[in-house]
């Protein structure tokens, strides 16, 4: 295998690593391990009633949605994030939410939706590391959002994930927002 010479490929090198370990758990392991999320939902350091920003899981992504609906069910307004300019904008979900089918296969809120301000991002991720590096997909969605959301306030962001996604070292640069934590099946893990 080549050495990457860029960190662009870096990146890409390491993204394509964590993914090919999550793609290769199966199907029953996966939902089990999505399904144990909510054994560590009381472990999650989130304000009482903060407005929680999750995801809709895509291909072989942890699915949170059994997660968020403990999360909703202990008082947290819920939202999930929409592809807009100049960037992502969060969207209402309610248990009757007309969801309306967005980029790379996911689904978000209909425009209509009333617009949130999350309070804690819930975030995917292709990779994570032990000092709370998150690699996303590469689009820089998330980074962007995060830090529009921060001028505005605080923002707790929690990469949820697998296990079998931490990887050595994320390689990173100045534009890349840390992780405040991570959780995966089995716990959550708080970053400095």
């Amino acid at each position: 295998m080549a050495i990457p010479s860029s960190h662009a490929d870096k990146k890409e090198a390491v993204r394509r690593h964590a993914l090919a370990r999550r793609k290769a758990m199966d199907e029953i392991e996966r939902i089990e391990k999505s399904l144990a999320l909510v054994d560590h939902v009381d472990d999650l350091p989130l304000p009482e009633e903060a407005i929680v920003s999750g995801f809709w899981p895509i291909r072989d992504e942890i699915d949170i949605r059994p997660l968020m609906d403990a999360l909703r069910q202990r008082g947290h307004p819920l939202c999930l994030p929409a592809i807009a300019e100049p960037h992502l904008e969060f969207r209402r979900l309610e248990r009757d939410s007309e969801l309306v089918p967005a980029g790379f296969g996911t689904l978000e809120p209909a425009p209509s939706a009333e617009k949130m301000r999350p309070d804690v991002m819930l975030m995917p991720l292709s990779g994570f590391d032990g000092a709370g590096n998150r690699l996303g997909y590469g689009k820089g969605h998330y980074d962007t959002a995060i830090a529009a959301i921060k001028r505005e306030g605080p923002l707790l962001c929690i990469g949820v994930a697998f296990a079998v996604q931490e990887v050595d070292r994320v390689p990173f640069e100045a534009h890349d927002k840390p992780l405040n934590g991570i959780l995966t099946e089995v716990g959550y893990r708080a970053f400095s």
